[in-house]
Parts: C-alpha cells; sequence; structure tokens
C-alpha cells in the first residue's frame, strides 16, 4: 500500500467514526429532542458522513463512479430530492416513530445525498455549484417560512413553539448560504469559484460524462484501422 493510499484510508475513518456516532442511542436521542437540532444539525451531519466517505477514495474511482452515473447532473438531482424529501414533516414523524424510517434516514442522508454531490462537486463548475447553493438555500426559506407562518403544528413529534425555533433557524441559514455563497463569487479565489488558475490548463468542470479520443499518429493524422492500407493523394491529380 503506498502512500496516498494510506492517506485515503486515514480519511475515511472520521466518516465512519462520525456515522456510528450519530447513530449511538445518546446522540441521536438528544439531536432527535430538538426539532432545530434534528433537521440542521444531524441531518447535515449524516450527509456529511458520505461526502467526505466519497471523497476519501482515489480520484480515478470517483471519474469511474462519476460516469457510470452518467455525468454529474443525475447526481445532483438525486441530492436534491432526496434532500427536499427528509425537510418534509411527514418525514420527520416518520424518523421518530417507525424504526425502519429511521433506519432509512441513515442510509439515504449518506448515500443519496453527500455521496452523489461528492461525486459531482469537482465537475459542477461555478455554475452548477451556485445552482446548488441558490436550491438549497431556497429550500430552506421555503420550508422555514412554512414552520413559521403554519397556524398548526406540522410536525406531530414536535411542539408549536419548537416548529416556529426550527423554522427561524431554517432562514437564518438560508441567508446565510446565499450570502456566503455571492461572497466567493466576489472575494473569493480562483478554485474557489470554479475556475482555472492562471497560466493552467482549463479545469474538467464539464458535466458530461468524459468522450475517448481515436488514437492519432505522431503526425496527427487518424491512424488507419489495422488490416487496411492507407492511400496516398495521386500527386497527378
Amino acid at each position: 500500500m503506498n502512500a496516498a493510499a494510506a492517506r485515503r484510508g486515514a480519511a475515511a475513518w472520521p466518516a465512519a467514526l462520525l456515522w456510528l456516532a450519530l447513530a449511538a442511542p445518546p446522540l441521536r436521542g438528544a439531536l432527535e429532542a430538538s426539532m432545530s437540532t434534528h433537521m440542521l444539525l444531524q441531518m447535515p451531519l449524516l450527509a456529511a458522513s458520505g461526502f467526505a466517505a466519497v471523497r476519501a477514495l482515489a480520484p480515478p474511482r470517483r471519474a469511474r463512479a462519476l460516469e457510470l452515473a452518467g455525468g454529474c447532473v443525475p447526481p445532483v438531482l438525486a441530492a436534491m430530492l432526496a434532500a427536499s424529501y427528509w425537510m418534509l414533516p411527514r418525514a420527520l414523524d416518520a424518523a421518530l416513530a417507525d424504526g425502519a424510517a429511521e433506519l432509512a434516514k441513515f442510509v439515504t442522508l449518506p448515500l443519496l445525498v453527500g455521496a452523489p454531490l461528492a461525486l459531482a462537486w469537482e465537475r459542477l463548475g461555478a455554475v452548477g455549484r451556485g445552482f446548488v447553493w441558490t436550491n438549497l438555500a431556497s429550500m430552506l426559506a421555503v420550508t422555514g417560512w412554512l414552520y413559521l407562518a403554519a397556524p398548526v403544528r406540522l410536525c406531530n413529534a414536535y411542539l408549536a413553539s419548537g416548529q416556529h425555533e426550527a423554522g427561524a433557524w431554517m432562514v437564518r441559514l438560508a441567508a446565510a448560504i446565499l450570502l456566503g455563497w455571492l461572497a466567493g463569487l466576489l472575494v473569493g479565489t480562483p478554485a474557489q469559484r470554479g475556475e482555472a488558475p492562471a497560466g493552467a490548463g482549463a479545469a474538467p468542470t464539464g458535466c458530461a460524462p468524459a468522450r475517448r479520443r481515436s488514437p492519432r499518429s505522431p503526425a496527427g493524422t487518424p491512424r488507419a484501422p489495422s488490416g487496411i492500407r492507407a492511400t496516398r493523394p495521386d500527386s497527378r491529380a
């Protein structure tokens, strides 16, 4: 095992330990006691464990997985759909009342939110990352406003005061994400904006799967297929 593989293996351990800590009954019960910590701390940390685990993989494996997924668009869409589902009040109630739903939450958030984003993040570029951040901010803002404006409890597992508190924190977090993204565009480094550094080649930010190029001869002309003689143009013509 070379040094790079050893570093990647060491980087995967924190992701596994984070997931196990979140699944342990003491911490799980403490985070799920409040609607705010349930939605805005436990769930993002579960997604972060999947993100960190995939980022610990070797770059060729990540590239191969992204190619099998059809590019970066399908993983991002899957992550957005999974994240929006776990913001629903019915999903929160099911996770607290049903053990199968709780297990589904601990499995789908790392695998369907964190892992797909980790696969696609390098290839998204500035526009794609902006779509992710603004979409996340809009989902948080709309759901938070719904929790604040609803005259009755939407989530039966929590009190109305906890629902209003969670809604207020979601609106604040949405504003912070939007402001942070705009600040990154204005004052961030080229790498943070998804641009290639000066003097470097273009960054691999395309979402389409990579295409294989046909082999070329040293002179720059395509090689003739095996078994077929290349013909020269008639100079007398």
